[in-house]
Parts: structure tokens; sequence; C-alpha cells
């Protein structure tokens, strides 16, 4: 094994092959260690997040490093059969790669049993195992940026089905009807890992079936309002989005955290209004947004300041201030001006707002699209009546920095590693030392970088897909890199040359588009040493 730094909280182990891989999954699944917190399995490897105060990265490896990994694991009595039809438009290349016929490579592929190894890239994307050799072809060179959903394709050892358009790199040979991901199913996920999947030829068989077990469903409900007072957008430059502290536990799903880009932020807006620091909250972009509110409530605004109005129903105007509690009355509007530092504001109200979870979770993750819809002009939500629960409104909160502004430049702490050592010292060197401006293709996913010069890599070899972090700074082939944020997919297959540290997380979430980020290496890469007993 090599265990590689991620972040603080965060390592990757390095394991020969997949079936080690999975077999030191099932040995933490069955034998825990204290302090982890959660697991993301991949092709060759297992990223392990940990309680810090519990543990060290020396004293996790340590707990690692001598489990049984010759243990295989048992086959699931879940059979999944898939129809498909095999008109993808790589299913001749995918021929040539092979040296086979088409009919030949649909044989192999219809008369193959898979395992499901793991979840990653996207909800309810299953990494497929155990196919017919003689299908193992590459990655496309060229990523198409857009993949229709029910794909089924190939790459490397893995056959999988895209469960919703997306980009990819993946050799396309046909295409299925059954959804992969559905919200109204339990669990939501068709392919579970360990789940047994066989592929059938549509053209071959009459009748479509699936041999699953039928599926629970969730009950769709409406959310009865008990609140007496809702909200009424009546403007929203940019649609806003409900958030949470994040979605958790998610992960053999194939879905990553969200949440709120500043915590901080989002944590005191509640604490001004006495909520619980997890309740609902309101996360806008930029600024621009209003809205009428149909009784009394308390309000509170964080994070980017935006210059704050409220307009009473005899048409009286008065300014207010962010960080602060803030009174209204039925038929108040409030309107946000434009957010001159900063990216993201937090609005909450006093009870939190009235939010069916999706998944265990109130965050609307743009990604994986999970969640509450984006709020727009027209949207009513409810705020929640106010219970004996609540806390007393905070008085005494701060921001704790300052927001950047468009043209400044925002240093980032960084841990390097897991794969620093794919790229030569001129590449470490060019991170430490440019500066990169944050393009206007930055979102929720990641803050997409362009620099003078590209991070320059030791060799063009491809990296089997692995578990990406909050905070990582992936390196396509164009040398230019991206910094995930809270909606970045599971799993990646591009170099992650260092990752920002939790600190900086909450000001990375505030850089707006046209900032300057500058990098600076807290750590030298060296691999985890596991400590001595």
């Amino acid at each position: 094994m090599r265990f590689l730094p991620v972040s603080l909280t965060v390592l990757i182990v390095e394991l020969k092959d997949l079936d080690e891989t999975l077999a030191l999954f099932a040995s933490l699944e069955a034998d825990p260690v204290d302090g982890i917190v959660d697991i993301v399995p991949a092709a060759r490897t297992l990223m392990i997040r940990f309680r810090p105060e519990l543990l060290t990265a020396e004293t996790l490896a340590a707990a690692i490093a001598h489990r049984d990994l010759s243990a295989k694991i048992p086959p699931s009595d879940m059979l999944v059969e898939v129809p498909v039809t095999y008109d993808g438009e790589d299913l001749h290349d995918v021929a040539d790669l092979t040296g086979l016929s088409v009919e030949e490579v649909i044989e192999r592929h219809t008369a193959s049993e898979f395992t499901v190894a793991f979840c990653g890239f996207a909800p309810g994307f299953g990494y497929l195992v155990g196919g017919d050799p003689a299908l193992q072809v590459p990655r496309r060179q060229s990523p198409r940026t857009k993949i229709p959903a029910g794909s089924v394709a190939l790459a490397g050892a893995f056959s999988g089905v895209y469960p919703q358009a997306s980009p990819g790199g993946w050799q396309i040979i046909g295409t299925t009807p059954v959804k992969m991901w559905d919200l109204t199913r339990e669990p939501p996920a068709l392919f579970q890992p360990g789940y047994r999947v066989r592929f059938f030829d549509l053209a071959k068989r009459a009748q479509t079936t699936i041999a699953e077990t039928a599926p629970a469903r969730i009950e769709t409900r409406t959310v009865e309002h008990s609140a007496a007072t809702t909200i009424t957008v009546t403007a929203a430059p940019m649609p806003a989005l409900v958030q949470d502290l994040g979605r958790f536990g998610q992960t053999g799903q194939g879905v990553s955290s969200a949440g709120a880009l500043d915590q901080g932020a989002f944590r005191a807006a509640n604490r001004i209004v006495g909520n619980p620091v997890e309740a609902a909250c309101l996360e806008i972009t930029l600024g621009g947004f209003a809205f009428e509110v149909s009784g009394p409530t308390v309000m509170a605004l964080t994070g980017a300041s935006c210059p704050l109005t409220i307009r009473d129903v005899k048409g009286r105007v008065i300014e207010a201030a962010s960080y602060q509690p803030i009174s209204l009355e039925t038929g108040d509007t409030v309107t946000l001006g434009f957010a001159p530092r900063g990216a993201r504001s937090y609005l909450a109200f006093r009870g939190g707002l009235e939010i069916a979870p999706v998944l265990g979770s109130a965050s609307t993750d743009t990604l994986a699209i999970v969640g509450p819809d984006p709020v727009g002009v027209g949207a009513v939500l409810a705020i929640r009546t106010v219970d004996r629960s609540l806390s007393p409104v905070s008085l005494d909160e701060s921001p704790a920095f300052d927001c950047p502004a468009p043209g400044e430049v925002v240093t980032l702490d960084v841990v390097m590693g897991p794969r620093s050592d794919w790229f030569t010292e001129q590449g470490i060197e060019t991170l430490e030392s440019q500066i990169y401006d944050v393009t206007p293709q930055s979102n929720r996913v990641g803050i997409r970088l362009s620099g003078p010069e590209a991070l320059e890599r030791k060799d063009k070899a491809e990296l089997p897909s692995e578990g990406t972090a909050t905070g990582a700074i992936q390196v396509p082939h164009s040398g230019q890199p991206v910094l995930f944020l809270a909606d970045h997919p599971l799993t990646g297959g591009y170099p992650v040359i260092g990752t920002v540290a939790e600190y900086h997380l909450d000001l990375a979430g505030q850089i707006p588009v046209n900032a300057k980020i500058r990098f600076r290496p807290i750590t030298q890469f060296a691999e985890i040493t596991p400590a001595k007993a």
C-alpha cells in the first residue's frame, strides 16, 4: 500500500489493483477504525476522510497497513438485467480497437456478467467490472462535452451507463431506456456496490424486463406549510439555491456532500436569527435578489455584503445592515443590491425554511441535480413556525474574513498531493509562483483557472478514476487547473496536484469571477509513513 496526502483531514490509500481495493474496503466496513468519517472506493484507491481530533494520518495508516487483502467479496444475490439497443456512435471504433466484428463486440458484452465495483462520477454511475477482457479499450482521446443519459459505454476494464446527460470520454456502444438514477425509487441508484449486472440485446428479445426486486417507492408528498409566513421572490438575476451543511452518507450511490460554500457565513446567518446552525438557508450569488414577506419574521444576511433596503406597505424605505437580525412585517419588500466584494450571501429566517429533505438534506447539488429546485422569480417559500427549540438571536456576529473583490489576489494554502509526483519540478514551481485568473466558467462545481503557463506533467499517463475532495486542484490535459468546490464529482480521472487546506475553503467559496488566485503550498509532497506501535 501507498498512503498519499490529500488534505489535512483526508488521505488516499493506493493499492495494487481493484481486488485489493475492494478487499480493504470490505475489511474497513466489517471492522471500522474509530475516527473514519467517510470512504470513497475507486479503481485502485480508497479516499478516506478522518476526524483529526481522533486520528492523525500516520496513525490511520498504521491501523490499515496490515489488513488482510486476500479476501474475495462474495457475489451478491441481486441481479439487474439491463436492455440495450447497440447503436452507440463508438461501436465501430470499439470493434476496430479490439479486432472484433461489431457482432462479436455485442455478443461478448451480453455474454459477460458484471459486478458493480463502486459508484462515482455522477449519482447512479456504477463502475462495472468482470467483463470480457477482449473488450478493454482506452477512453476517447478527446472527451465529448455531452453524452446522453442512458448511454452504455466502455473504458479500460470498466463498463457503465451514464445516468444523466454529462461530459465524458468513455466509448459509447449503445443506449438503454432504464433509469440509472430515480429519486422515486429506494434506493435511487439502480446499481449498488456488489450488485451483479447483465446486459441483453433488445434486438434479440421481444420483451423488456429487469430482473430486480420490486423497488420500494418513495412517497411523493407536498410539504404541509404549517407556517403563517411566506416569502415571494420578486427578483433573482441568478436563481438562489437552498443550502444546508451538506448531504452525507450517500457516497455509495455516487453522491457527494454539496452544502453551503461559505459554511462560516451560513452558520452565522442561522445564529443571528436563533436557528440551529444546520437550518436551511438561501445561498444568493452576487446579490440582486428581492422578495416580499406575507407576515412578520426575522431575517439575517451574511457572507458577501450587499446593500440592503426594506420598503414597507406605506412605501417607506429604510436601509439595513448585514450580520444583524432584521425584523420584518407583513408586506415588507426586501431588496439586495449587487455585492461589490465576494460571491455568495446567505439569507436566513427565524424558524428556517420549510423544505422537504432529499436524501437527508435540503442542499441543492447543481452537478448531481439533487435537492430543491433553484429559487427564481415567482417562487414562494414557507418559513417554519417558530418553536421553543430556537435560541435567542445573536448580536455579535461578524465576518470571518474580508471577501475578495474582482481584480484582487487571493492567497490559498495548499496541501501538496496526492499526485504531485505526476508533475515535473517545473510544474510544481509554476503552481507555486504564478497568479491565476478566475474565469467566467467558474461555478459551484469548481473554479476554472487560467494562468500564463500550463502545469507541466512528467508524461501523458492515464490516471484510473479516484476519489476527489472539496478543494482539490485537478489538472486536465490542458495544464490549466480546476479548483473543485462543494458540487464537484465524487471521483475524477485527472491528477490532483494539491488540495486547498480546509480552513481556506470558505474563502475559496467567496472568490468572484475576475479575481486572481495564488497557491501557497504549506507542505512538501511525501508519502505518509505509518506510525510505529
